[in-house]
C-alpha cells in the first residue's frame, strides 16, 4: 500500500475570503446541521485535530462506497454526484462558510440526502479522518492554479499530495481532476505520472465526465477560450 509522509501545513493551497453567510445560506446551515460533519479542531477553524476520527459508515448509517470532493465550492458538482450515485456516500470538503451554506441549500432543493459537508483544509482531512484504502473516488475540480510563480508552492497537486491521495484510495479507486490552467494541467500530469501508486486511466487527457455540471467558473473559462483538461488516475499496487 502506498504510504505518504506528512505534508507541511505552513503553506496551504487556499486563502479564505469573506466568512459571512447571507440569510439564505445561514438558514440552510441552521436547518441542515445534521449534514455537517463535526470534528475536533486545533488552532484554525479549518484545522482538524491530529487524533480526530470519523466512522463514515456510522455517520451515514450504512456501509457504501465513499466518494469525496475536495474543494466543493457552492455544491453544484457534489449535488449532481449525489443524485447520480445514490448508492454511494458522498463527502464535500470546503473552506468557505458561504459556499457550504449554498451547498446545503442546493442539496435540500434537489432532495439529496447522501451527502455530508465538512468545513476543513482538505489535505488535513485526508491525513487525519480518512483511513488508508477507504476512498472509492476523489474529485478535485479546478483547484486554484496560483498562476504567479512566487505563489506556485501553494498549488494543491504536488508529489506529497499525490502520494497521500494514492494511500487513501481503495485498490482500483480513482482520482478525477480538472483545470483550465494550461501550465498547471501539464504539472498535474507530470506529478501524477511520477507517483508509483497511480496510473493514468486514459494514458492521455481524459474525456469530460458527464457527472460534472458546467459551473459558472468553468463556463467563464470556456467563454474566455481556455481549454479544460481532465485527468483520471487509478490507484495501483506499485509492488505488483
Amino acid at each position: 500500500m502506498p504510504t505518504a509522509a506528512p505534508i507541511s501545513r505552513d503553506v496551504v493551497s487556499f486563502v479564505r475570503r469573506g466568512g459571512r453567510m447571507n440569510p439564505s445560506q445561514q438558514r440552510a446551515w441552521d436547518t441542515h446541521r445534521d449534514w455537517i460533519v463535526t470534528v475536533p479542531r486545533e488552532d484554525r477553524e479549518t484545522s482538524i485535530a491530529a487524533d480526530a476520527h470519523v466512522d463514515w459508515d456510522a455517520l451515514f448509517g450504512r456501509s457504501a462506497p465513499l466518494m469525496v470532493e475536495l474543494g466543493s465550492g457552492t455544491g453544484d458538482a457534489v449535488t449532481a454526484a449525489g443524485l447520480a450515485r445514490p448508492d454511494a456516500n458522498h463527502v464535500a470538503i470546503e473552506v468557505f462558510l458561504p459556499a457550504i451554506g449554498s451547498t446545503l441549500s442546493k442539496l435540500d432543493r434537489a432532495g439529496v440526502g447522501n451527502v455530508r459537508v465538512l468545513l476543513a483544509d482538505g489535505v488535513r482531512a485526508l491525513e487525519t479522518i480518512f483511513d488508508p484504502g477507504s476512498i472509492t473516488e476523489l474529485a478535485t475540480w479546478f483547484p486554484d492554479p496560483w498562476p504567479k510563480v512566487r505563489h506556485q508552492k501553494r498549488r494543491l497537486v504536488s508529489p506529497g499530495f499525490a502520494a497521500l491521495v494514492a494511500s487513501r484510495l481503495v485498490p482500483g479507486g480513482v482520482w478525477r481532476l480538472a483545470t483550465d490552467a494550461e501550465d498547471y494541467a501539464t504539472v498535474m500530469r507530470d506529478v501524477l505520472d511520477a507517483e508509483p501508486g497511480l496510473v493514468n486511466v486514459y494514458d492521455d487527457w481524459a474525456p469530460r465526465p458527464d457527472l460534472r455540471p458546467v459551473t459558472r467558473f468553468e463556463q467563464r473559462a470556456l467563454t474566455a477560450g481556455r481549454v479544460v483538461h481532465d485527468l483520471v488516475y487509478r490507484r495501483v499496487d506499485p509492488s505488483a
